[in-house]
């Protein structure tokens, strides 16, 4: 791009006023008289950008004018650098391309100089300009459609939108670097009060990603070696894993109103409900917030939802119920993480995980889809709503001596007696209905495929570690509705980094 010379122009917007009125000139022509809105839609779209272009480096340049000649006053200070030393001489002319949601412009300014130090340019600081080639602007955009879908989408929107200012490779790059300071943003932000009448609900799980296979954790990657070893075959075995993927942790925290219910209100009769008794709605996620990650482990994040936690209740007034689906490892987590913070709290199952089970054994007694195995799984799954979660178990084992069960299923039997027996202290359905707490994992199941499923998880992808978590973790900013505050956050913490001031220890960025 040529440079002109705004001195010889009695306005500096010359160049801008003309692009603009060589467009209304062509609006107003012959030739555009007969054009489909289409066309005229693209016309401007083209066009309209080169003048808001020329507009931005119409006024790039005159503020490098007049940089240059407060900087050639006698009288103008000189400033000294983020190391507090002066830099008493100056340099004009120096200039750097800066691609934006317009195209390409150029930033020239001056240099501030001085001896055994670096160059000082005010105006980069003035404009807070990145450190790369890519403006805030567009890094925004660029994250915005990397984290709604793939980039091969991302780029063509970019492209769409802003002409050829970026390549596939630097936005992955750029939505990787965006990612840096989710952390420092949720300490930094103060989450709104609620009622000590209101549960404070935590809820996690795991989802696998395929990634590349040199980033797989050190004991999947094994296993593939050890698969590839064996050859190729053309199926799995049944209950065999494909070793391709690495497990992210995902958590939410959320407050809700109790809704008290009864067992009847989750589990309908198999004949349909009548009209006499109205279906008692069940509680409602508000104020969700979400986090998730493949880096860290699952102890870290699992740390991170009772902090939200217990910024939301700082003193424990409000009750705490977490909602799991059953995974020992993962329980030990949460039990050693409440004691560490002195939190009491109310781990329940995930009923729908507990209800698969259920089916499973009935599937064992009945023929899968009939009637009677509807009303059989709807009794037993009645009375452990009701609280009567040993006497089912017990009642399971008793009819599989009676029934002659064949190997299969009395293995579906034994595995749901197995469930419910192992985890009697966390079915406590009873309780939790009474009190208007959630019983299911609904939250956090929705969180996966929409953090996961919908973005990583499409067809083809393989990931690398640091692209994943960046778009897992920007996703979960997204789904949280913070995406634009943190953004602003992150713009203001890049030229904190970038510009900083001798002062600077004495004062810290919030959200």
């Amino acid at each position: 791009m040529e440079q002109y010379d705004t001195t010889c122009t009695t306005d500096p917007f010359a160049r801008s006023i003309d692009a603009f009125e060589t467009l209304t000139r062509t609006l107003s022509g012959a030739p555009a008289a007969g054009w489909t809105h289409a066309e005229l839609e693209e016309h401007l779209e083209t066009e309209g950008r080169e003048v808001l272009r020329l507009l931005l480096q119409d006024h790039l340049d005159l503020r490098a004018l007049r940089e240059e000649r407060e900087a050639r006053d006698p009288g103008s200070i000189r400033p000294t650098g983020p190391e507090g030393r002066p830099r008493p001489w100056l340099e004009t002319g120096h200039s750097r391309r800066l691609a934006c949601l317009f195209g390409h412009v150029r930033v020239t300014r001056v240099a501030h100089r001085g001896p055994g130090v670096s160059n000082h340019h005010l105006a980069d600081e003035m404009l807070s300009l990145p450190a790369g080639r890519h403006s805030m602007g567009l890094r925004r955009l660029a994250v915005t459609e990397a984290v709604r879908g793939s980039f091969d989408q991302a780029h063509a929107a970019v492209g769409r939108r802003c002409g050829r200012v970026l390549g596939k490779r630097r936005l992955a790059e750029l939505v990787t670097e965006a990612a840096v300071d989710i952390d420092g943003f949720y300490r930094a932000r103060i989450p709104m009060p609620c009622s000590r009448d209101m549960p404070l609900v935590i809820q996690a799980d795991g989802k696998g990603v395929v990634m590349r296979p040199e980033v797989l954790r050190e004991a999947t990657r094994r296993a593939a070696v050890k698969a590839a070893a064996q050859g190729r075959r053309g199926r799995l075995a049944p209950g065999e894993k494909p070793n391709r993927k690495r497990m992210a942790t995902v958590v939410c925290v959320f407050d809700t109103r109790p809704a008290p219910r009864r067992p009847h209100d989750v589990i309908g009769p198999p004949e349909g409900r009548s009209g006499d008794r109205t279906r008692r709605p069940g509680p409602k996620a508000e104020n969700k917030w979400l986090t998730a990650s493949l880096v860290r482990p699952p102890e870290q994040v699992i740390t991170d939802a009772f902090g939200q936690a217990q910024a939301r209740d700082p003193h424990h007034h409000r009750p705490w119920i977490v909602l799991v689906d059953g995974a020992r490892h993962q329980l030990d987590l949460i039990h050693a993480e409440a004691t560490r913070r002195g939190a009491d709290i109310h781990v329940l199952i995930d009923f729908v995980h507990v209800s698969e089970y259920v089916w499973a054994a009935a599937h064992a007694f009945h023929k899968p889809g009939s009637r009677e195995a509807e009303a059989w799984t709807a009794d037993r799954l009645t009375a452990i709503l009701a609280g009567h979660a040993a006497r089912v178990a017990g009642e399971l084992l008793a009819r599989a001596g009676q029934a002659g069960l064949t190997s299969s299923g009395r293995e579906a039997v034994t595995a749901c007696h197995r469930y419910l027996t192992g985890h009697l202290d966390q079915l406590r359905y009873d309780t939790a209905l009474a009190k208007g707490w959630p019983i299911a994992t609904g939250a956090i199941e929705g969180a996966c495929r929409h953090l996961i499923a919908d973005r990583l998880d499409i067809t083809g992808a393989r990931w690398g570690l640091h692209g994943a978590e960046s778009v897992l973790r920007l996703r979960a900013v997204t789904s949280n509705g913070d995406l634009d505050a943190y953004l602003a956050y992150h713009a203001a913490r890049e030229h904190e980094r970038l510009y900083p001031t001798p002062d600077q220890a004495t004062f810290s960025l919030t959200a």
